[in-house]
């Protein structure tokens, strides 16, 4: 009777503990919706490109909403440790927030403000909240690919107090403001990091005091433990051996390999990048912590998809990132694009694993985002401009690769998960018109499931005035490669609607009278395209998806 009451009390304490993360998950996801809702930036209101939560005082991740990047969530998770060496917990006081946007010590690029946060019950420091948010402008050349160092990249914020026990820093907000394009929304984004984090403060507290807790390093100890153990079990069940895969970027000034050889062992993943391409002399560099955090993702998305992503569950897997390789960039090297790069490693993750559990994988997609940063009036056109200065960014993407068992998503961001942002939203805050944003026919790549389509955008300004493109696409010169037989998805274009090309990266004037054209790419296929329903042929077909002639071509299909 004594062993089944024990038993019992056993039981409750598990449920009570799976009870508590649920709602600490619930806590960061609050987080999370707070600085949406309040945010001043669209790619943080409409497009979702944030991160948040909850860390212990040692620095290490509890719970990440649900909203947000991996490249924010895996990155950010490292970053709050530097955080911690500059301003020890025990130094802390309600009303502080700390900030940062060091590409080394954040998430990879001057483009997103990293801020941390304690939180305090009773007098006691408790547990520190951390978020990520990318912004429109932080000064320098503007988002894109052609600085040759960090420093021409923009404002570069050492880690600092951006409040002290509640008060602004009026110094720092001087700079910050005289810094930026958009000083408006700069500033208004940073009050919006420095609310949501109070706000997942706040329901933290409320959590400790319902569940009676006076510290979270039980609970901390709890979900570390049980997403460590359940990682490497999952890791356990996969084949072993090493698997090696590469993938092509179309680069800068070159084209870049990145190669990857996989280990899996008993209960860990180690990734050597060995035989990836040198360093670029553009932005398209990517920080060891960004890199890490992308392969991660790709890795965790196929061996544990259903286990919580903390500081525990991303233990396992281990990277080795060779010094001079464009996944491991030093100071002072240009980092604003690392996106470009970095986006791509999930789809290296998959080329590996395609090899161990081959089921389990996406053939290639766009993967990259494509997110032209657009600017005009007098910064481009000086005396002559016939618009007033605008800069923006709009997030767009194109296909997913196809699953084992389902079609690719059309038009959706993977890996980075951000949303494609409504054009009403950009035109509403710029003086750009979108004349086109559809679904780009044939551009899904062929097989028993097929990948997702692209888009076609075409982009111009009120009264067809001239404008710039700051250039950010891949997947141009080397289109999403389909697997286990599946086609190959449409590579992008990057063009005048006249029909002019244009470079992929790179600052470019729209002429007066021209629009901005752009074919996004679709995802790969995967299987025997002649083993496709034919009934899924037809409804593409119907669907103006894929034309006739294209059907019969890659499927066979007859009508």
């Amino acid at each position: 009777m004594h062993q089944m009451a024990n038993d019992q009390l056993s039981a409750l304490a598990k449920i009570q503990t799976q009870i508590m993360w649920n709602r600490l998950i619930a806590v960061v996801e609050e987080q999370a919706q707070t600085m949406i809702r309040t945010a001043f930036s669209t790619t943080v209101r409409e497009a979702g490109d944030l991160s948040a939560g909850v860390f212990d005082l040692k620095g290490r991740m509890l719970a990440q909403a649900v909203t947000g990047t991996p490249g924010h969530v895996n990155s950010m998770m490292e970053s709050v440790a530097h955080f911690l060496a500059k301003f020890p917990a025990e130094t802390m006081k309600p009303g502080d927030h700390y900030i940062t946007n060091d590409p080394w010590l954040g998430t990879g690029h001057l483009h997103d403000l990293t801020v941390v946060t304690p939180a305090f019950k009773d007098g006691r420091i408790v547990g520190l909240f951390a978020n990520t948010a990318h912004i429109i402008d932080i000064g320098g050349l503007g988002m894109g690919p052609e600085g040759r160092s960090v420093f021409e990249e923009g404002l570069y914020i050492p880690i600092v107090k951006c409040f002290e026990e509640g008060h602004p820093n009026e110094t720092f907000f001087d700079f910050i403001r005289a810094g930026s394009r958009t000083p408006v929304e700069l500033e208004g984004d940073i009050y919006s990091l420095c609310a949501c984090n109070d706000a997942g403060a706040k329901r933290l507290v409320e959590m400790m005091e319902e569940f009676g807790m006076e510290g979270l390093d039980p609970l901390a100890e709890a979900i570390f433990e049980a997403s460590l153990r359940a990682t490497e079990a999952e890791i356990a069940k996969l084949p072993k051996g090493t698997y090696s895969a590469a993938i092509q970027s179309d680069g800068y000034e070159a084209p870049v390999t990145l190669a990857a050889a996989m280990t899996i062992g008993d209960s860990e993943i180690v990734v050597d990048f060995t035989g990836t391409s040198g360093l670029s002399t553009r932005a398209i560099n990517v920080p060891p912590a960004y890199c890490r955090a992308y392969s991660c993702f790709g890795i965790k998305v196929v061996v544990a998809p259903e286990i919580p992503n903390n500081w525990a569950s991303l233990q396992p897997f281990r990277m080795a990132i060779p010094e001079g390789c464009i996944l491991n960039a030093p100071r002072p090297y240009p980092v604003a694009v690392r996106h470009v790069t970095g986006q791509l490693l999930p789809d290296l993750m998959m080329g590996c694993l395609v090899q161990a559990v081959p089921d389990r994988v996406a053939a290639e997609g766009s993967s990259c985002l494509w997110n032209p940063p657009l600017r005009g009036g007098t910064q481009v056109s000086g005396q002559k401009a016939r618009v007033d200065d605008f800069e923006i960014i709009t997030f767009n993407s194109g296909g997913t690769g196809a699953r084992a068992t389902r079609d690719g998503l059309s038009g959706i961001a993977f890996p980075s998960g951000v949303r494609t942002m409504p054009v009403e939203a950009t035109e509403n805050v710029a003086p750009v018109v979108f004349w086109k944003k559809e679904l780009r026919p044939d551009s899904a790549g062929a097989g028993r499931t097929r990948g997702g389509f692209g888009q076609v955008m075409e982009i111009g300004t009120k009264g067809e005035a001239e404008f710039a493109v700051n250039a950010i696409f891949d997947r141009v010169a080397n289109a999403p490669r389909g697997r286990k037989g599946g086609g190959d998805g449409a590579a992008g274009v990057v063009s005048l609607t006249s029909g002019t090309t244009l470079r992929t990266k790179g600052f470019q004037i729209i002429p007066e009278g021209e629009r901005l054209l752009l074919l996004l790419p679709g995802g790969g296929g995967m299987g025997d395209p002649k083993e496709r329903d034919p009934e899924l042929i037809a409804r593409d077909v119907a669907d103006g998806l894929i034309t006739p002639g294209e059907a019969k071509a890659r499927y066979g299909w007859t009508g």
